[in-house]
């Protein structure tokens, strides 16, 4: 890994900053929640588009106080879709969005590996919503997950943080499972899941 690399990823992925008091959080998945998803990944920043409002509820989210991170699969990486480089070129032209909206994450974690690696981040387990939990001082019971599948469900049950579902526009999972859905709040997208949440 060169330096010039090293140095942007440190730039993408700051060090979090622990303060003294719990937190609130907020906990996105990516795809299907912040930008439009595709089935075939998104492997560069031109496939990356956010989903209407999406940033404005960020900025919202942040500015009522809450603090936001972003915990999403991406096994388009193992599976050869899209390089590292890639997946961090597809991050900062979010971030990017993010700033000229004002807002920003506190936290970002991407599950690169194979499904079939067994690994404890990979949703439907909740490695990288506990480590999120755990590096931004909140506790589960302030902590929502927001995401857009069952899977996305499960990680927030088995982090023991409220989860909450939008309605992808790419993905018609929600319909065929809708009985497992009756104790979860279902909102059509993550700008009205916001003003739920603030009203």
């Amino acid at each position: 890994m060169s330096f010039r690399y090293r140095r942007l990823r440190r730039r993408l992925y700051p060090p979090v900053r622990r303060g003294r008091e719990m937190n609130r959080l907020i906990l996105l998945d990516r795809d299907g929640v912040i930008n439009f998803d595709s089935s075939e990944y998104i492997k560069g920043p031109s496939e990356w588009r956010p989903l209407p409002g999406a940033l404005s509820a960020i900025a919202a989210l942040r500015n009522a106080g809450y603090l936001v991170g972003l915990c999403s699969n991406q096994a388009g990486v193992a599976r050869g879709k899209l390089t590292d480089r890639d997946l961090d070129a597809v991050h900062a032209k979010m971030c990017q969005a993010l700033a000229a909206h004002g807002a920003g994450l506190d936290f970002a974690a991407y599950c690169r590996h194979h499904p079939d690696d067994n690994c404890g981040c990979r949703k439907p387990r909740p490695g990288m919503l506990l480590g999120a939990m755990k590096a931004l001082r909140a506790k589960p019971e302030h902590t929502w997950f927001v995401g857009d599948s069952i899977t996305d469900v499960q990680a927030a049950l088995a982090a023991g943080c409220q989860p909450a579902l939008v309605r992808s526009p790419d993905s018609n999972s929600l319909g065929q499972d809708a009985p497992a859905l009756d104790d979860v709040r279902v909102f059509e997208n993550l700008a009205t899941f916001t003003r739920a949440l603030l009203a």
